[in-house]
């Protein structure tokens, strides 16, 4: 199987964590940790554009979903069962395109994962790796998966310390829904 042109543009980089100790199974974790790592911090990157992208259209969207809420809630308050259930319709509208919207965001941090396992697969394809007592192997993917979880969690802690990741924080904490009680 020939490796894909991006593949292989990479592959000098990505392949040189899998050298680093010399000893073959101390490596395939460096390496794949390695891997899981820039797959976490792509696609924080990713999002993170994304988010900054699409301001604008989630306040508009954002925006017109409270528009119909209230609406919708004045509409009800005042008895008229007609507007009321024809603004709620828009609002639900209005509230499913932010739903999806965030959906396709987080959509975003996915790819890298995608990307990640298809250059292993070029590498290491056939590589098992067995574990005691049971009779089981894991290939490539449990590891890297096994791998991936710590390296999410490592940099989740440190992400905000950087200054791109301090300013989607900002971003995605002004979506945060704001309580309203209406007497």
């Amino acid at each position: 199987m020939d490796m894909h042109p991006v593949f292989r543009f990479f592959d000098p980089c990505l392949i040189w964590f899998y050298r680093i100790t010399g000893y073959a199974p101390a490596d395939f974790v460096i390496g794949t940790f390695v891997l899981a790592l820039l797959a976490v911090v792509l696609g924080n990157v990713t999002v993170g554009l994304a988010l900054l992208i699409g301001k604008r259209h989630m306040d508009r969207a954002t925006a017109e979903a409270q528009k119909y809420q209230s609406l919708s809630m004045d509409a009800l308050a005042s008895g008229d069962r007609q507007s009321y259930e024809a603004t709620n319709r828009l609002a639900n509208d209005a509230f499913g395109k932010t739903f999806y919207t965030q959906i396709a965001f987080s959509g975003a941090f996915l790819w890298p994962i995608c990307v990640a396992l298809a250059w292993m697969q070029y590498r290491f394809q056939d590589l098992a790796f067995p574990i005691p007592f049971i009779g089981l192997s894991l290939g490539y993917i449990g590891i890297f998966i096994l791998l991936y979880i710590p390296a999410y969690i490592l940099f989740k802690k440190a992400k905000h310390k950087l200054p791109f990741f301090r300013r989607i924080k900002s971003v995605l904490n002004s979506y945060t829904p704001k309580v309203q009680h209406q007497e």
